[in-house]
């Protein structure tokens, strides 16, 4: 759903991370053969709550499709408006991406990055793969940030649309940023509506009694999912009202400080969500938890008040944030 092209996308151009329409960073490209062009189809489509929309595709292509789990993410390649079906001009390693950018705006497919929620192989032999889309937001969500139109589209989405992907084609690839330490005893994690698909497959991939301490971020009520998980998970939901960006933060943080979190020794955090309030919670975690700045994870998947096209435009020029773990505060 947001998050950050993928690192797949990378090797020609900046990633868009996440989930719902998501916010770009500037990682090394890994080695191209990780990923490669997947055509995916519609297969059905779940209402999960009030923001959100199950997809589940299948296609031929995704026999050779190799999901890392946790946060895996993959880019989207969605048609634009009046069109069924994603047409590329190319998919060639050395051409898409150039090929891509030269299309006219009204006929290029949008490119948005998601998270696999799960992958899985039926008892009937068929590949598929979920993807959950965040249909409607507030002010301050990315739908609204970013325009959505990828979540235009899931919601007018049926059975038979095809559309392409760069995804994984290794298991073990850059795209999966839940890396967790050997020694980490703990694990702290703050995910917006943008974000709680990824922070979901991480919670299915837990080992048995892994003590998580999480904070769902989430703009109405009922998208309070039910999550499970095999860890020893202590989950709060805040429910958001409409508000601006800054009082938003600040009652996210008044939240974070009246709990309690597990005694550690070696924490680890996992952040994803709007940029601003991904770096609030960072230093909350590091400045008033004691949690070592290397061992957190931090993901900015969209931007209060910058459209998707904005940020990928400053990640084009090589003007998108860091998210090196020993950047400053």
């Amino acid at each position: 759903m947001t998050a950050a092209a993928s690192d797949a996308a990378q090797a020609s151009a900046p990633r868009a991370t996440g989930a719902a329409d998501a916010a770009p960073t500037t990682e090394a490209a890994p080695a191209v053969a990780h990923f490669r062009f997947f055509e995916l189809e519609v297969a059905r489509t779940r209402r999960l709550g009030h923001s959100f929309l199950r997809i589940t595709f299948g296609g031929e292509s995704l026999a050779d499709f190799r999901s890392g789990g946790y946060d895996q993410s993959l880019s989207l390649f969605l048609p634009p408006a009046g069109r069924e079906h994603t047409v590329l001009p190319s998919t060639g390693e050395d051409t898409w991406f150039a090929d891509w950018r030269a299309m006219a705006d009204e006929e290029r497919p949008v490119m948005r990055s998601y998270t696999v929620r799960e992958q899985r192989r039926t008892p009937e032999g068929v590949d598929e793969v979920d993807i959950d889309f965040v249909l409607h937001g507030t002010a301050t969500s990315a739908a609204d940030a970013a325009g959505s139109p990828a979540a235009s589209w899931a919601g007018r989405a049926v059975t038979g649309r095809r559309i392409m992907a760069i995804g994984p084609a290794v298991a073990e690839n850059k795209s999966v940023r839940f890396q967790p330490p050997a020694a980490t005893d703990a694990i702290l994690m703050y995910a917006d509506e943008t974000a709680l698909p990824a922070a979901a497959a991480i919670l299915d991939r837990l080992a048995k009694g892994t003590r998580v301490k999480a904070w769902f971020e989430v703009p109405h009520e009922d998208d309070r999912l039910a999550l499970s998980t095999p860890a020893d998970a202590d989950i709060t939901w805040v429910v958001r009202e409409r508000g601006a960006g800054g009082e938003r933060t600040e009652r996210l943080l008044e939240v974070l400080r009246a709990a309690e979190t597990p005694a550690a020794e070696a924490p680890y955090a996992w952040i994803a969500g709007e940029s601003a309030t991904i770096r609030a919670v960072r230093r909350h975690f590091v400045q008033e938890r004691g949690v070592d700045r290397r061992a957190v994870r931090f993901t900015g998947y969209w931007r209060l008040g910058a459209s998707e096209e904005e940020l990928l435009a400053e990640a084009y020029a090589g003007q998108a944030p860091s998210e090196d773990p020993t950047a400053a505060l």
